[in-house]
Parts: structure tokens; C-alpha cells; sequence
């Protein structure tokens, strides 16, 4: 049997994340690995350098570590105790907590959304799966009588995808009016926009004029807040603002109509990720019409029904599967539709026609396992850590030590990510019990990450996955004559190396303007954007002043040469997130100048970049065993 170690491991393995981390993109999601993923497997473990997990060297970094980390709890702790002078600004942030004698910080309004329907989305979790089962089931019965005798596995997937479908498709509306009431009629107007700019506009003019009315969309949504009737009609109706009986009775069946909002009014807060599929049906659409004429499958000789993750993505679906049916059931795909993790549509309907061979009972079980173990950490640390309610009281930082300053800042960022991950991992752990695999977004540990562009690569990765498809690579990537999805073979040449880099910094750019704009319209956002792009570039510097090749004969000193570039990397990542996502400018600038204006504030700064430097070895030792066993996740 095994030992609950081993369970352990199992859990928090790879292979239980997500299967596409440990098979190549261009080989089938299997557990046993074909001959082309073990030569794949073989060349990237060969590439490796030898383990130094038991040298000395390292030993010395286990105890920093044994020392370091119980101390960074305890320092954030101690600032969140009730006896420090600033406890009772902060304290009616706080909540009763399950835990005896402790309160819980459940201030941030984003998370506590979901923290408190926690008990109805696991029920939800539970009941649309068992609905889809019985549909199914009424339906075989009700087929019965009509299917022929024996069924060849093309028809059998055939009716699979329609039995998803049509499933998919009234459960969405149902989900959508019970969720937004009278304003999932203006999503689905929305909706039936997008879909004839795809299917009536002429053909050369549908990506300007699909990414135009979402851009429209996007930025309409968050100026006219979800377009309330109330408003509609204060606007269009002659002499409202009067006190007229006519226009008062208007105005008060415009207010009834309003309150008639769903379990969510504000429908237009979450739109944002209905827009990214929005735009992946129209494009993938578009694309399909330029992909060779010959089957992909029958010209590979692919097997439909364990095609990769890869070929799902690129590979269009048929010209009959963009139907309006099938374009409400994706954009209102349930388990999906609120956070993601964000999907393609030809991938939705690759999936929808054969079940992934990632999705097996065993890993789902693992990943729920997984996702409880983090949402208990996540509580645990709102009881005992109170970060947000701290920097959501404006408080007087020199009431804090550099320690605790920069403990509080450190911690904010994990809640940050926390609050992300279990959302979504939560969404997509309700899309795998439905047997539909999304990939994961949170790839690593925020505390793993020493590179901008590989931290950027594995936060929201499904994300981060969609603007690589449809805007960076489009762009033209990072200048390296990578052609667009769909495109003619005659891409453009590769440009100098000088040249790419610009190219990609310039896209680079372009991208975070649209992440920022994307998750909201405001400056502290964009100005986060800006900055991660600005820090981006000491890192491509660093490459190209340091590159690899040069140093294979000294592999130490280039690895601390390495360690030392990331510190700086690692630094300027938490100064653009604190930006972006807690504290902003004004903030950020009073922490920072609380945390350097005294000399024991600056030689606790060194001391932290002698810890991150430990931090960052180890961490290239982590992604070094990766390789040894034949994995590169590139971030």
C-alpha cells in the first residue's frame, strides 16, 4: 500500500496539475508515453547538469531555509497581532472566522464573492454533471429505436458531440438567466452580434471588425456599467428628469426591471473572459477557411480520438460545427463561463466530439484533493495573516519594521495569487468532472519564479495562451518569422537578432497595454502593464550580454551570474504586481521609502537579495530535475 508520502507526491505532481506539462505538445495527453515522447523526454534529460542536491553548497542553502521561512511567517504573524498600535484601524475589516479565537480577513471583495458561495458552487459542482448524465441517458433511450445496429466510432462521436451540444446549449441559457435575470438578454444581443460579424461581414474585414466591436464592448461595458434600463430611459425619454406622473411610473417599471438582475446584476464585471471566446470562435472561423483542404488528421494519419493538446488548438473544427447552437454552448460553456480557465473553440469542440485521454477518474480525484489542500491553506493564512485589511486601512508604515514591511508586502502578493488560483482551479476542476480538460492556469508557485518571461508564461497560462494565438503571434511574435494560425507558408524571414528583440519588446508592449485595458479600464493597471514590459527589458539585456552558449565551460559561474540577474528580476516583478494589484504608486512609494530610509532598512534590503539568491538556486535546481526527468516547462 502505498505510504501517504507517496500520495503526496502524487498529488502535488505534474502529471496531476495537468498532463500537458509532462507529454509533448505534439504527441497525445497518454499515460504511457509513445516512442517519440521518450526520444523527446531522453534529449531534454540529457541536456541536463548533474543534481547537486546533496552537495554541500546546497546543504548550506537547506539552512536558510529551515531558519528563513519559519521567521517570514512569524514576522507577518506578529504584524497581524492584535496588540500592534495599528490593530484597531484594520479591526472592522475583519470577520468571525471558523477557527477558535481567531478573526478571518475576508476584506477583499473579489474573493470573498467566492469564499461565501463556496457551499453553492460545490453543490453546482455536483448537480450538472448528474444533470448531463441523465440527458444523456433519456436520450440514448429515446435513440434507441433509430441508431443502427452497429456504430462505427466516427458515428458514435458524432453523437456525442450532438448529445454535448444540445446539452450544452439550454443548460447555458438556463445558467445565464438564472445568473443575470432580464440581463442575459443583453448578453445573449451581444453574443448574436459577434456571431453575424463572423458569418455576414466580408471576410478580409472580420478580425478588425471583431476585434473592434469587443474592444467597443470592453470599453462600453465598464463606462455605461451593464446599461441599466433605468438609465436607458432617463436618456432617450423627453423631459425624464420632470416630475411628470407618466415619466415617474417609466422610471419606477425601469428601476422594477433592473432589480430583476439574477443572482449576479452586475453581469458586465466577468464579460471581460465571455469576450476572449467571443473572439476565439470568429478567429478560429476565420482561420479555418485558409487551413489546407485535406483533412489534418487523414494527412498525419492522426487518431481523432487522442489528438494532442497542440493539434486540438490548431486543428479547425469542420465548417458545420460553427453553428449558432454550437456557439452559444461554448460561450456559455457552465463550468467556464465565470473565470475560466479559457478555451479555444476548436479545442471545445475537438473535446466535445472525443473525451480527452487526460481526463480519467484517478487525476480528477487527485486535482480535487489538490485544489481542498490549497483552499485550506488559503484559510489559514486569511486567519492568521491579516495583509489585505492592513493595506486596504492606508496605514502609517513607520509603525512597521523593515521585516514586517516587507513580510506584509510579500504575503499580499501570495493572497493575490491564491485568490486567483483557487477560482479557477476550482472552474476547471467542475470542467474536468464534466469530462472537459481546460488547461491550467497557475503553472508554479508565485514564490518559484526568478524570470519575467517565464513568470508571465505560467500565470494565467490558458490566458496567456489565448494572447500568444491571438495577439502576439499575429503581431509577428518575437520577430523569429513565425507565421499567424492559418497563414500561408510563405511567412516572413527571421529578422536579425537585434531587430527580433526589438520586435519583440514592441509587441511585448502592445500586449500588456491590451492585459491591462483587459482587466480594467484605469491607470494604476495600465501603469502596471507599462512596468512589466519596462522590467522586461534588463532581462533581455542579460541574454544577450550573458549568453548560455559562452559559459557551457564554466556552468558555476554562470549559474551565479544568473542568481544575481534575478534577484533584480525578482524584486522588480513584486514592485509591478504591488502596482498593479495592491497598492499602486502612491502606496508603493511610501513602503518603499519606509523600507529604505534608514540604514536598517537598507542592510535588511541585502540581507533579503542574500536570501533570494538561495532562493533563486534552488530554484534553478528544481527546474534542472525537471529536466532530468525529461520535462521542460519553459517557466
Amino acid at each position: 500500500m502505498p505510504s501517504p508520502f507517496t500520495w503526496l507526491r502524487r498529488i502535488y505532481s505534474l502529471d496531476t496539475l495537468d498532463t500537458r506539462f509532462t507529454s509533448t505538445a505534439i504527441t497525445p495527453n497518454t499515460d504511457t508515453r509513445s516512442p517519440a515522447q521518450n526520444a523527446r523526454a531522453n534529449a531534454i534529460a540529457q541536456g541536463a547538469s548533474p543534481s547537486l542536491w546533496r552537495t554541500p553548497e546546497f546543504f548550506v542553502y537547506y539552512i536558510f531555509f529551515i531558519v528563513c521561512v519559519p521567521l517570514m511567517f512569524k514576522t507577518v504573524i506578529d504584524a497581524s497581532d492584535e496588540s500592534h498600535p495599528l490593530y484597531p484601524k484594520y479591526s472592522n475589516l475583519l470577520s468571525p472566522g471558523w477557527i477558535p479565537g481567531r478573526l478571518v480577513d475576508n476584506s477583499d471583495t473579489q474573493y470573498a464573492s467566492f469564499r461565501d458561495n463556496i457551499p453553492a458552487l460545490l453543490l453546482l459542482l455536483i448537480a450538472h454533471p448528474l444533470v448531463r448524465r441523465v440527458y444523456q441517458s433519456y436520450a440514448n433511450r429515446s435513440n434507441t429505436g433509430t441508431k443502427p445496429s452497429s456504430h462505427t466510432g466516427i458515428a458514435a462521436s458524432e453523437a456525442q458531440l450532438e448529445q454535448r451540444m444540445q446539452f450544452d446549449f439550454w443548460f447555458g441559457l438556463v445558467f445565464v438567466t438564472i445568473l443575470h435575470g432580464v440581463s442575459a438578454l443583453k448578453v445573449l444581443s451581444i453574443l448574436y452580434i459577434n456571431f453575424r460579424i463572423c458569418k455576414d461581414v466580408p471576410r478580409s474585414y472580420v478580425p478588425s471588425a471583431t476585434w473592434g466591436f469587443n474592444l467597443f464592448i470592453l470599453f462600453a461595458n465598464e463606462l455605461f456599467g451593464g446599461y441599466p434600463l433605468e438609465r436607458i430611459v432617463k436618456l432617450f425619454v423627453p423631459g425624464s428628469g420632470a416630475t411628470g406622473e407618466g415619466t415617474s411610473n417609466l422610471i419606477q417599471w425601469a428601476q422594477a426591471v433592473d432589480d430583476l438582475g439574477g443572482l449576479m446584476p452586475r453581469w458586465e464585471v466577468l464579460f471581460k473572459v465571455t469576450v476572449l471566446r467571443l473572439i476565439s470562435f470568429n478567429m478560429d472561423h476565420h482561420w479555418s477557411v485558409d487551413y489546407p483542404a485535406a483533412s489534418a488528421i487523414e494527412k498525419k494519419q492522426l487518431d481523432p480520438a487522442s489528438l494532442s493538446d497542440r493539434d486540438r488548438v490548431k486543428i479547425p473544427a469542420e465548417p458545420k460545427a460553427f453553428s449558432l447552437r454550437n456557439y452559444i454552448a461554448y460561450v456559455l460553456y457552465s463550468p467556464l463561463y465565470l473565470a475560466g480557465p479559457i478555451l479555444t473553440f476548436n479545442d471545445y469542440v475537438s473535446q466535445q466530439r472525443y473525451t480527452a485521454a487526460s481526463v480519467s477518474r484517478a487525476r480528477t480525484v487527485m486535482y480535487g484533493i489538490r485544489f481542498g489542500l490549497t483552499l485550506l491553506c488559503m484559510e489559514l493564512v486569511l486567519h492568521y495573516i491579516y495583509a489585505v485589511a492592513i493595506s486596504k486601512a492606508n496605514p502609517d508604515w513607520s509603525l512597521f519594521t523593515p521585516g514586517q514591511l516587507s513580510m506584509l508586502a510579500f504575503f499580499n502578493l501570495h493572497i493575490i495569487w491564491l485568490k486567483l488560483l483557487i477560482p479557477w482551479r476550482f472552474f476547471r476542476l467542475w470542467a474536468l468532472v464534466d469530462g472537459i480538460d481546460p488547461p491550467e492556469n497557475m503553472v508554479r508557485c508565485m514564490s518559484n519564479n526568478y524570470s519575467a518571461f517565464a513568470f508571465w508564461r505560467g500565470w494565467h497560462r490558458s490566458y496567456n495562451r489565448w494572447i500568444v494565438r491571438y495577439i502576439y503571434i499575429p503581431l509577428g511574435g518575437g520577430g523569429d518569422g513565425r507565421r499567424p494560425p492559418g497563414g500561408s507558408k510563405a511567412a516572413s524571414p527571421p529578422k536579425s537578432n537585434f531587430m527580433g528583440k526589438f520586435l519583440q519588446i514592441r509587441n511585448f508592449l502592445l500586449v500588456f497595454t491590451f492585459v491591462a485595458l483587459w482587466h480594467d479600464i484605469n491607470l494604476q493597471l495600465l501603469m502596471w502593464g507599462w512596468l512589466v514590459t519596462l522590467f522586461v527589458l534588463p532581462e533581455i539585456v542579460g541574454t544577450l550580454l550573458f549568453p548560455a552558449n559562452r559559459w557551457r565551460s564554466r556552468p558555476g559561474t554562470y549559474r551565479v551570474i544568473c542568481g544575481i540577474g534575478a534577484i533584480g528580476n525578482v524584486l522588480m516583478m513584486i514592485i509591478a504586481n504591488l502596482v498593479g494589484f495592491a497598492l499602486g504608486l502612491d502606496g508603493l512609494k511610501d513602503l518603499l521609502s519606509s523600507l529604505t530610509g534608514s540604514y536598517s532598512g537598507l542592510a535588511y534590503m541585502v540581507s533579503c537579495c542574500v536570501i533570494l539568491f538561495v532562493g533563486v538556486q534552488v530554484m534553478f535546481e528544481v527546474r534542472e530535475d525537471e529536466l532530468r526527468a525529461g520535462i521542460n516547462l519553459k517557466c
